[in-house]
């Protein structure tokens, strides 16, 4: 008797929860949670303890054997930077990099979502969110605490004596491009080349990418595929973590084009509504539609201030920091409460025209000194997509003050801006 299409599609979920049920049993160990010092995390003579983490007892002798999870002079801050494909997130995640006592990971949730839903990107199926944020929990979770051997499991081929060479997007961060995790670099080495680091370091040893870790003050890590902030809510709320989240929007017709040009064959029927101003009847409109979704609903809980956010979340408009690198990068700062050394401003005048000075090379495709590069995308869209895009994602573009046009004459105009002068203050 032949199955019916239902139940196929539940045999394949069914799959899906019996694998990242196994990953978690083969990767869990008991637990304990290390006694806090005081409500606050804090003692009394000046300094302040690092908040701890459950860590596997067998074979140990506890939070003792970790005191890595202790910090003097202040606590380890969290940052995550919430964002979608082709937003600018390459650059905020860049200007994080950049910081000495911060340890950065360019997307580590590529390995989870490549082992549990393969090739479902943009998947609407409930049961399909669920599992993936289940697993980027954890995930998140373990790398803030500095266990990469977690990572491990969503690795494929599966590391052998805790190393490999398949770790995504390795390269783009400072920390797994030094020294004590590669020798091919030294102190003198500030701008290695994510190509060079692959290159040159080739395989990565988790184990000595997690001493790295250990030895920063402070974890970073961007991610794309968490739809909402209000999907992380049990992350930022948990005790052990000192989460400050950055949520970084930008121009959805901006995302568009930047995605119809990066992402080739995924937006090829967009390209032939573009060239021939006839929408395809097979156009997949959800590849608009759903960002446009996301940040309504992300940005309307960030902006509502609820109290499980007082103090972590602030929203931050890639046409912004594209305007104002240098101001905009201060800002973040002074919300993470970390100083921003040397190396950020130096990287900033680099990479930017924030300088006012001519630069040979912007690296991730990134930040201009001007609203009319930010807003390029005005002369690759055509007008019937951007009237399109304006009528789905009208109140999302509101909310964010970006102006729409009425007219082909308008949208052409780069003179006139279509982002109003509007100010996000972090929710402290």
């Amino acid at each position: 008797m032949q199955c019916s299409w239902k139940a196929v599609i539940l045999l394949a979920l069914a799959s899906i929860a019996i694998q990242y049920t196994a990953i978690r049993t083969l990767t869990s160990k008991p637990f304990q949670l290390c006694p806090l010092p005081s409500p606050q995390n804090c003692g009394l003579g000046g300094q302040e303890t690092e908040p701890p983490f459950e860590r596997g007892t067998a074979g140990s002798g506890g939070c003792d054997d970790y005191p890595y999870f202790s910090i003097n002079a202040t606590r380890k801050t969290h940052i995550l930077v919430l964002a979608t494909t082709r937003s600018g997130s390459s650059f905020v995640g860049q200007l994080l990099n950049q910081h000495q006592e911060v340890f950065y990971l360019f997307e580590p949730l590529y390995h989870v979502q490549t082992t549990l839903i393969p090739r479902l990107s943009h998947s609407r199926n409930a049961a399909d969110r669920r599992v993936m944020l289940g697993a980027s929990r954890d995930l998140l979770r373990s790398l803030y605490g500095c266990d990469l051997y977690f990572l491990e499991s969503y690795i494929k081929p599966t590391p052998m004596n805790h190393t490999t060479d398949k770790l995504f997007r390795r390269g783009a961060s400072r920390a797994l491009c030094q020294q004590p995790v590669c020798d091919a670099f030294g102190p003198a080495d500030v701008n290695v080349e994510e190509g060079d680091c692959v290159k040159k370091c080739t395989t990565l040893n988790m184990t000595l990418a997690t001493e790295a870790c250990r030895e920063k003050r402070h974890v970073a890590i961007k991610i794309v595929r968490v739809p909402e902030i209000g999907d992380l809510r049990a992350l930022v709320e948990d005790p052990r973590l000192n989460i400050k989240v950055i949520q970084l929007v930008r121009d959805p017709r901006g995302i568009l084009s930047s995605r119809i040009e990066t992402f080739r064959d995924t937006y090829r029927l967009w390209r032939i509504w573009r060239a021939t101003g006839r929408r395809p009847y097979n156009l997949d409109l959800s590849q608009l539609t759903v960002v446009c979704e996301d940040f309504l609903s992300s940005v309307s809980t960030g902006l509502s201030h609820p109290y499980w956010l007082k103090g972590k979340y602030m929203l931050v408009r890639y046409e912004d920091l594209a305007r104002n690198p240098l101001l905009k990068t201060k800002e973040i700062y002074d919300y993470l409460g970390l100083p921003m050394d040397k190396n950020v401003e130096d990287w900033i005048h680099a990479n930017t025209r924030g300088s006012n000075e001519p630069s040979a090379k912007h690296k991730f495709g990134t930040v201009r000194d001007s609203a009319a590069n930010a807003e390029s995308w005005r002369l690759k869209l055509s007008y019937d997509m951007v009237e399109y895009t304006q009528t789905v994602c009208q109140k999302v573009l509101h909310q964010l003050g970006y102006k729409a046009v009425k007219s082909v004459e308008e949208l052409k105009n780069m003179s006139l801006s279509l982002v109003q002068d509007k100010t996000f203050v972090p929710f402290l």
